[in-house]
């Protein structure tokens, strides 16, 4: 299948932009820089506080009437916190936010956080405040709380009115900095200097499908099932073989589809076709899924639908010079829903659904026949679903389609299609299908705002993702025109510029009715140039395809690294961000390799070892957090870097392995051969979860094998350590250890014979406990 050569261009090689994407506020907004300078809140540069914010919180702290001058610049401080870029990790906004910022409180800290010296934070706020009155005070506690007093007048007390202890009330609303929280100390948020990162050394891949697929969506039982379709329309569900079972890829059924679309999808060989698909959250028991295609009103029945040209976008189809391949609007994007209950009634046990489109759930008119978008998914938090749309291909986007608000091309839209609409309200509110508007969509803060949009300012968003252990971290790669491909960092209501910028690089001034500022724009977090890219490689760049934030403890160095690849198959890139928290990364090219006990043969191009993959169409991911390259050439999936001799240090045997800041290193047990295959920097205790593996685990007993073992540890002191028997068995322990120092050694796990487990603790001590 001959894969959209028109779809993008180009890509990318090492650079490292400033985001604005991440820090986020409480209101899923990335910060921006004021128009004007807060009068009242210490935060310059982005903020996510206007003016007018900022003077509304100098009249909510005039009202309260703190009469102690200390007390009074402490509870300042806690309500400027709404203005800090970080505000939304403050807030908690995931868990469904707070009233008062999570306050550093040093009984959950093991040590300092970066640059903040208020570690005790909470402690100080109740030490000087205590018996201080307050108007409205923001610590009032939730009605549930039994540890409380309950004072008459609740709309002025002190906090000790409230609060039997410091205890109770730092246990309300403190909280500690570590990698994967923030708080408050009465300063904006800083996280310190990026350090330096350590990248793979490169991926191990294994070829388990013949398949030309462009999505992979994880069946929603959490089984070991996959749905992948092909452009053409048809869906397939394949079981995922377990890692070296040697198995491939297993349909469920090779003579016949999940389900056949192609009678409703235009499929050309290039640029149109089936390019997306999405199974609701709750599949399992209602076996709704749904398909994003191109229809052609020619030729497929029931395709039709608002042009996206169209006077309230100041655009005349009439006038649109016609294309080589049709008039304006022949085609459409259509996103439809389908059942699985038409053939069985439990969902989660169907094999085959039925082709019988259920509803027309959206349908977008397309002006030019190219750059269309066409991926959908579901957010993993509010359960909405996405869809992204491109500029529609016209070079330069002439018409301004991506800035225009009343434009849905060049978008992310964002779709409520659990509560549908009647047909009065479809036509009341100028809907383009059957769905419901999301009430906290930004259209609220912005008028000028079609309700279905959630981000502007988009070429062609060619694959996106919401970080499975971060859902706040939505990235989509963005393809370029001519210069620059590049990966974005999505927020409500943001705007990455396109086709001002094309990346950071400036393409064309706004259109005065459009007013965009340079302040509003959201640049890439990662990007390439094409120049960059042409000139290391010996094939050249296309278009970036997206991919995801790895999770899989398979290949524990790649762990949190950003995947993505370019198009013409040349590169892969693992993006790591540092600090964490702070949007901003760093990437490097990666080499890859295809392991000698693959599955299924991999062919190379001559003069090269590494594995011809012809077209990178996309990623994919499974239910174990294995990521998978689909490509021209086959299904890929990455595994153990082992098994392709990636290594990053000589194996060890009775020699050190471990040392940090002048501790004893641990020494192998005997007959133990250990190699570490990530360079990890262990820092000051509690400060960050910091991950510690170790591969190629060869022991003198045949009976126990380990490809990988892997563990942390966090500031209480637990090791999660993970086993691996063979290809069957998955075991996994905590071990609780009181740390101490300013720096900790954590070592390795030993297995010298079944039933024998050992575990090398800090500092060379050691306990057994066979009973593990």
């Amino acid at each position: 299948m001959i894969f959209l050569i028109f779809l993008l261009l180009c890509h990318f090689l090492l650079l490292s932009y400033p985001s604005s994407s991440l820090p986020l506020c409480t209101n899923s907004r990335a910060p921006n820089i004021p128009n004007k300078p807060l009068a009242f809140c210490p935060h310059h540069g982005r903020a996510c506080c206007d003016s007018a914010e900022d003077f509304q919180l100098l009249k909510q702290f005039e009202s309260m009437n703190i009469s102690d001058s200390g007390c009074g610049s402490l509870v300042k401080s806690i309500l400027c916190a709404k203005c800090d870029q970080f505000a939304a990790e403050l807030y908690k906004v995931e868990s469904g936010s707070i009233q008062v910022p999570v306050l550093c409180n040093t009984a959950l800290i093991n040590s300092t956080q970066p640059n903040n010296s208020g570690g005790n934070f909470c402690s100080t706020v109740w030490d000087t405040c205590e018996n201080v009155p307050i108007l409205n005070s923001p610590f009032v506690p939730p009605s549930r709380q039994v540890r409380v007093k309950v004072p008459a007048d609740t709309t002025s007390s002190k906090l000790s009115d409230f609060w039997q202890t410091k205890s109770f009330f730092c246990d309300e609303f403190g909280g500690s900095f570590n990698e994967t929280s923030l708080c408050f100390d009465g300063k904006p948020v800083s996280l310190g200097n990026t350090e330096t990162t350590l990248h793979p050394h490169g991926l191990c891949l294994e070829k388990i499908g013949d398949g030309s697929y462009l999505n992979m969506v994880a069946h929603p039982d959490g089984s070991n099932r996959a749905f992948l379709s092909e452009q053409s329309g048809k869906i397939w569900l394949a079981s995922v073989p377990e890692q070296g079972s040697g198995d491939a890829l297993g349909l469920e059924d090779e003579s016949s589809p999940f389900v056949d679309l192609t009678g409703h999808v235009y499929y050309d060989g290039n640029s149109f076709g089936m390019m997306g698909m999405a199974f609701h959250p709750n599949f399992a028991q209602n076996g709704r899924f749904f398909a994003s295609f191109i229809c052609d009103k020619v030729k497929t029945p029931g395709c039709s639908g608002k042009c996206s040209c169209n006077t309230e976008v100041n655009c005349d189809p009439l006038q649109l010079a016609s294309s080589s391949t049709a008039q304006p609007c022949r085609f459409h994007k259509v996103v439809a829903e389908f059942s699985a209950n038409e053939t069985i009634s439990e969902p989660p046990l169907a094999k085959h659904a039925k082709p019988l489109e259920v509803g027309r759930i959206f349908t977008l008119g397309l002006p030019f026949p190219f750059s269309h978008g066409g991926q959908i998914l579901f957010g993993p938090r509010d359960g909405y679903l996405y869809v992204m749309t491109g500029d529609s291909g016209q070079g330069g986007d002439p018409l301004n389609f991506s800035q225009n608000k009343k434009s849905l091309l060049g978008k992310i839209l964002r779709l409520d299609i659990d509560n549908m609409p009647t047909t009065e309200e479809i036509c009341d509110l100028g809907l383009w299908g059957n769905y419901s508007l999301p009430r906290d969509n930004p259209y609220k803060e912005d008028e000028d705002l079609l309700p279905e949009i959630w981000a502007l300012g988009l070429r062609n968003p060619w694959r996106c993702s919401f970080d499975s252990q971060r859902p706040l971290y939505f990235i989509c790669a963005d393809t370029g025109q001519d210069l620059y491909e590049e990966v974005d960092i999505i927020t409500k209501g943001g705007n990455y510029g396109w086709p001002i910028y094309e990346g950071p690089l400036p393409f064309r001034p706004p259109e005065a009715n459009l007013s965009a500022k340079s302040t509003d724009i959201i640049f890439p977090v990662l990007g390439y140039t094409h120049s960059d890219v042409d000139k290391n490689s010996s094939i050249g760049s296309a278009a970036i395809s997206g991919g995801y934030f790895y999770r899989s403890m398979t290949d524990p160095c790649m762990f949190g690294s950003y995947l993505y690849g370019d198009l013409y198959g040349s590169g892969i890139w693992a993006a790591s961000e540092s600090p964490n928290h702070s949007g901003n990364f760093t990437t490097t090219k990666v080499p890859f390799r295809c392991a000698h006990d693959s599955p299924m043969h991999c062919s190379t191009t001559t003069g090269n070892s590494q594995p011809d993959l012809g077209y990178i169409y996309s990623f994919g991911e499974d239910n174990r957090k294995d990521v998978f390259i689909l490509a021209s050439t086959g299904v890929y999936r990455i595994v153990d870097p082992s098994r392709c001799s990636y290594k990053w240090k000589k194996d060890l045997a009775n020699s050190e392995i471990f040392s940090v800041s002048g501790k004893t290193p641990l020494t192998a047990d005997s007959g133990a051969k250990q190699a570490p295959i990530c360079n990890v920097k262990v820092p000051n205790v509690g400060s960050a979860k910091e991950r510690l593996s170790f591969a190629d685990f060869t022991m003198d007993s045949p009976v126990m094998t380990c490809s990988t073992a892997a563990f942390s540890t966090s500031s209480s002191g637990e090791a999660a350590m993970l086993f691996r028997d063979g290809k069957n068995c998955i075991e996994s322990q905590n071990i609780s250890r009181t740390l101490s120092g300013t720096s900790v050694t954590v070592a390795v796990a030993v297995m010298s014979g079944k039933g024998d487990r050992r575990f090398s603790g800090i500092d060379g001590d050691r306990v057994d406990d066979p009973s593990w």
